[in-house]
Parts: C-alpha cells; structure tokens; sequence
C-alpha cells in the first residue's frame, strides 16, 4: 500500500483511510488520435475535518464572504511515500452532507498540460495586443515593399492573393498582346496601359505564424520549448497567415480616412504605472490611486476620433472631436497588469502638441503622478494596418489546436514549468524501456483490435476559395484532403482530424500569348461565383520569385510600376521538390507551380503516417493488462517510455492507476 499526500497551494489536505485516488494518463489514444491528453483522476472525496474546512472556508456555507473559489482550478500536488508523484490542478467540484453536516469534499486533479484551456478561454487572436508592435501602414509603397521582401527574413509579407477589393474579382492572367482599353488583369506590364495589372487595395499583408505563437508566450505568461517552435525548423517557421479579417477591402475601422495607433513614447517607468514601448501604458499598482487621465493638446481643431483599448479590447470611444484639449478620465477602467493604446481616426492630418498619460495616487508626502507625454506627434497621412483589427477572427485556442492538429504535436509540462512541445514520432523516439513482466497480474488480461475505426480522414475546414471549390466539382473530391483507410475494405465508423483553416488551390500562370509557363503563381479569394469570400483563417507558404516575369503594380488608378521581383503564395515550402518535399497538403497532389507529384512529404506523409499505419496494421493489438507497479517505475515511467513483458515491447495508450494500491490497469500497443 502506498501512502497518499495530497496537496493545494501547498497546503496538505487529510484524507480518507481507505479513499483510493486513481489517475488516467495518456499523451496519444487510438481511439482518439487528434487529441493531446494529460494526467486526470477520477473524483475522489477527502473529509471535511478540521483541517480540510479551513482550506476549502466551509465551502457549503455560501453565507461566508470572501469564502473559497471553486470557480477556478487551484495548484496541486500528489505525492506518493514522500516522493514528488504529479503536479497540476486540483478542482473542487462540491460538498458531500449527511444530515445537514458536512461529510466530505469532491475533488478532481488534473495534469498541467490541460491549463491551455482554462488559461486562453475565449480570448480571440485579436487580444494578442503585442502583435501590433508588428503593425504598418496601409499605402502602395509598404504594399509594394512588402511584395518584393524575402519571406525567410520577414515577418511581415505581402503575397500574390487577391481579395476581390472594390469589387475588384477579375482573374488574374498573363497576355503580352493583350492590352485594351478597359481595366483587365492582364499582370503583363506596358507602357502606357496602367488600366492593367494587379491593384495595390486588392492586395493584403500576412503574418509569420511563429510571431502568433510568441504573441500566445507573451500574453498568457507561457513558454514553449523549442523542439518543434523554432527558426530552423522550415516547415513551420516558413508558414504565413493572411491578415484576412473581412472579404473584400481592408476595412480602417471606421468612417474616416485614416486609422491610426499613436506613438512616440518613450520607453520608461515610474512609481506605479510604465511606458512598456512607444505606444503601450501598462499599470503595474493600483494601491492608493486617485485617476487615470489621458490628455490630448493641439493647436488646430479638425476633427478626430478617439478610442482607447485595454488589453486589446475597446473600453472608451468618443467622436467628432473639435476641441484643442480634450481629456479623457479612465479611472474606472484600472486594472493591475492591464495594457492601455490610444488610436485616433481622421480624415484629415492631425497634429498634436502632447499625448499624456497621468496616474495620480496618494502617498504619505501628498500626492504623487506618473506622467508619461509624447512630444509632437503627427498622425500620417496613411491608416494603420494595425494587426489586431485585421488578424482573422478565431479563438486562440482553437488557432493553436489547428497548429498543433496540422503537425500531430503532443505537449507536456516539464519541471521548470517549459510547455514541451514535439512531434509524435520525435516524443516516442526519446523513450526508454521497463520490463514489468514480474509485476504482471496473470489471472486476466485481453487482447483487442486496436482500430476501432475503417477511415480517417484528414481535412481542412474551409475549402471554398473559386480554384479549391472548381477542384471539387471537377473531380469530386475534396483539395488536399487524405482518406486514409489503408487501401483496405475494413469495419468501423469515420474519424475525422479537422484543421481550422482555410486552404487554397493556387494558380500557376501560363502565358497567353504562347502557352508557356510564368514564374508567376497567385491566390483567388472570391468563392465559386467569383465574390469576395471571407473564409477560414488561411496559412500558406510563400516564397520570392526574384526575378520573374515583370508584371504590372498599380499603385494607383491612374499609375503602374514594373516588377519583376515578387512574393508568390504556395502550399509547398520550395517551388521545388529537388530543394523541399514539405508542403502543407494532407494528400499528396500535383503541384500547382511544378505540375507534378514530387512534393511528397505532405502533412500525413511526414507526420501521421507512421503512427496511423501502425494502428491500422492488421498485426496491431490493444492489449489490457493488470501490474502492480513499483515506485521505482511509478515515480520515473514517461508516456513516450515503452513497456517489456515477457520479452514483447509495447507502447502505452492509457494507463490507470491506484494511487494506494499500486494497481495499473494499463492499455498496450504492441510495438511493430
């Protein structure tokens, strides 16, 4: 029998004698394969002594102020004869009585891994306030800039997709000879014809998708290891998201000409409240404080709005502002740790003598301010393309899932508090092996079929750009999605592993006037009609083409450059295989640049194939045992360990044990 310590915030609960405390764990499940598992117990209950009444504030008595919060999940720990066992979370779940007397406390621990989503609830993308440090102007010269700029070194690119702007829909083409007088989009460039070629509006910016995951780090105090998120690993680190937040036009974000976030501060700090960068307040204490106060000082008086946002949230908005001084009291908006921006919209220039924050409080010697002011700050003549208005609109976790869904990674805590976070066959590759064939319960064990299903299909949420949708009808069936059965006829339902993101069929553009190829290839968002299409977050590749087919860049209606240098969106990491097989299909199709099969390393190809073929492999057995596992394996076992009996090596799917009685009740995959 082991002895049991169980412990909240550090405080050690009592518990039952003869209350046996099992916990599950699992990292991958047969049954399940698109999810990431962690450790969680069964509810148990522990008595409402003395001891445990004080902890829990006499939880059943909803009379006490101030009482304990059963709202949230609390630290925890579990330790088995004095040794570290588990930490995570432990939540109370409610009160047992016997004759109106408190009898004991229903508990539940569950694994750290499954903060993510506590901790990220329903926050959206557009919360991830640091992100706009990333933020531009949207004008032809940064549009254009950002067309011709080397993905692999930027952050901020702008690919050849087209979004139907202004009731812009027509196709892309390419037609040396044909130049008419009608606005077409023939890319082939001519002097004298700036009717023709791709409009500077009818483009958008993309994001490094590594900037969003580093944004998550920053607002929720979290840090992933750097196994899989990292710069050298090309497959990810080269993945880009649209900044696609509405179809059609980029929207400012009101009527006026020009939205912009105003800047210029200096970075500082004082007592109780900071400057954290040239455009972000964040208040740090709010013991003692009187106000918060932003004061707006100019000379003229054309018209401004005013908007304030806290945490990427708007909390103050005020329009069609005349005055020369204008104040705005925020006092009821404190918040300790919260981040405060101030963005203006106009329809012409404005220019301000100061922009000043002001956090009054009281002190012992009277009353004290920090002060924070811009010196001139002239608003530009140009609306900020600022990423949080313009990131698509979906929950962070449901982002991060797709993320981690689209390349099979699993995650865990290790004993520093780092999220770990790898592939599934690089976290089965770092195991070790423990033979417990003598802790083996001979009198019953089974052996199952370990695939409960006869198809797994691999999918994207959105496929309904005009080429992906045109695919469809053409050839019936589904762009880049996998129906992995095995090439066989089996029993069992349909699994479904489903991305959160749209996906494109590019274009590669064949010159019109001979037949052959263009190094140009682009995106169409409009839907099967040609309209603009709103659609599902889309990632994609891009790569520069350095010196390509020279096209034509309207940056106005009535003037065009030549380009021959341009940033063409893919779903392959290189334009060829000879360079990269990566590409970001679950099926291996034909190549929209190349015309062939050879980008072979596609999503199910490099990260599910080997753990999907191995289920479905008519060899494969779930099998059940029962062991009586030492501490020495108890206390040290890892989920990416494998299990010997009797001379056979299997992974674990699932392992249940009793705390108190040492007794697993453990889910085997023989290994093949």
């Amino acid at each position: 029998m082991q002895n049991i310590e169980l412990y909240i915030e550090g405080q050690r609960l009592d518990l039952f004698g003869d209350e046996s405390v099992s916990l599950t764990q699992t990292i991958k499940n047969a049954k399940d394969v698109s999810k990431v598992f962690t450790a969680f117990t069964q509810t148990f209950n522990v008595p409402a002594s003395k001891t445990n009444n004080k902890i829990f504030k006499h939880y059943y008595n909803f009379d006490i102020n101030n009482g304990f919060d059963a709202r949230t999940k609390k630290a925890g720990t579990i330790e088995l004869n004095s040794f570290p066992f588990k930490e995570g979370k432990i939540k109370l779940e409610g009160v047992t009585l016997k004759e109106n007397v408190a009898y004991a406390y229903k508990l539940t621990f569950f694994g750290n891994t499954v903060d993510l989503k506590d901790l990220l609830g329903e926050d959206k993308l557009n919360q991830l306030v640091s992100l706009n440090s990333l933020s531009l102007d949207y004008k032809s010269d940064e549009i254009k800039s950002r067309l011709q700029a080397d993905p692999t070194t930027n952050n901020i690119i702008t690919p050849l997709i087209t979004s139907g702007a202004s009731g812009s829909t027509s196709r892309l083409y390419y037609d040396p000879q044909g130049h008419g007088n009608t606005p077409t989009g023939n890319l082939d460039f001519q002097n004298g014809h700036p009717e023709h070629g791709v409009l500077w509006t009818d483009l958008k910016f993309a994001l490094r998708v590594s900037k969003v995951i580093e944004a998550i780090e920053t607002q929720y105090n979290l840090t992933f290891s750097n196994d899989f998120f990292n710069s050298t690993n090309l497959p990810y680190y080269g993945l880009f998201m649209w900044l696609h937040r509405k179809k059609g036009d980029v929207e400012s974000g009101s009527a006026a000409a020009f939205v912009n976030t105003i800047d210029g501060w200096a970075v500082a700090s004082d007592v109780k409240s900071e400057m954290i960068n040239t455009s972000t307040f964040r208040i740090n204490n709010d013991d003692n404080v009187n106000s918060l106060v932003l004061k707006l000082s100019r000379s003229l008086t054309n018209s401004y709005d005013v908007s304030v946002k806290r945490d990427g949230q708007v909390i103050f908005t005020r329009s069609s502002i005349t005055t020369s001084f204008e104040q705005v009291v925020l006092t009821n908006y404190i918040n300790v740790g919260s981040e405060y921006t101030v963005t203006i919209n106009y329809d012409s220039q404005v220019i301000f003598n100061s922009v000043a924050w002001e956090y009054e409080y009281d002190t012992q010697g009277g009353v004290e301010t920090d002060i924070f002011a811009t010196s001139t700050y002239v608003a530009p003549a140009a609306f900020e393309f600022t990423i949080t208005s313009q990131i698509p609109d979906i929950k962070v976790l449901d982002f991060l899932t797709g993320i981690f869904k689209m390349f099979n990674l699993v995650a865990y805590l290790d004993d520093s508090g780092t999220v770990i976070v790898k592939t599934l066959d690089e976290f089965y590759t770092n195991g070790i092996s423990y033979d417990i064939s003598d802790y083996i319960d001979v009198k019953t064990s089974t052996v199952n079929v370990a695939l409960p299903y006869k198809e797994i299909v691999f999918d994207y949420k959105d496929n309904k750009t005009f080429l992906a949708a045109i695919h469809t009808q053409l050839f019936s069936y589904t762009w880049a999605k996998e129906d992995y059965t095995g090439g066989e006829n089996l029993d069992g339902g349909i699994y479904k592993v489903q991305l959160p993101f749209g996906h494109f069929k590019f274009e590669k553009i064949i010159d019109a006037e001979d037949g052959s190829d263009t190094e140009i290839q682009w995106g169409y968002c409009v839907d099967d009609n040609q309209e603009a299409y709103i659609g599902a977050p889309f990632l994609f590749y891009a790569v520069n083409v350095s010196s390509g087919n020279q096209i034509s860049f309207r940056s106005s209606l009535t003037t065009h450059d030549v380009i021959s240098s341009y940033n063409v969106p893919s779903n392959s990491l290189a334009l060829s295989a000879a360079t990269s097989k990566d590409n970001i299909n679950f099926k291996n199709e034909l190549n929209e640049y190349t015309g062939n099969s050879d980008f072979t390393d596609t999503l199910f190809e490099k990260y599910y194939k080997n753990y999907i073929t191995s289920i479905f492999n008519s060899k494969n057995r779930l099998t059940k045992v029962t062991a009586f596992l030492p501490l020495k394996i108890l206390l040290n076992f890892t989920l990416a360990d494998r299990f010997d009996i009797n001379g056979r090596r299997y992974k674990i799917n699932s392992i249940n044990t009793n705390l108190k009685t040492g007794k697993s009740d453990i889910e085997l995959l023989n290994e093949l």
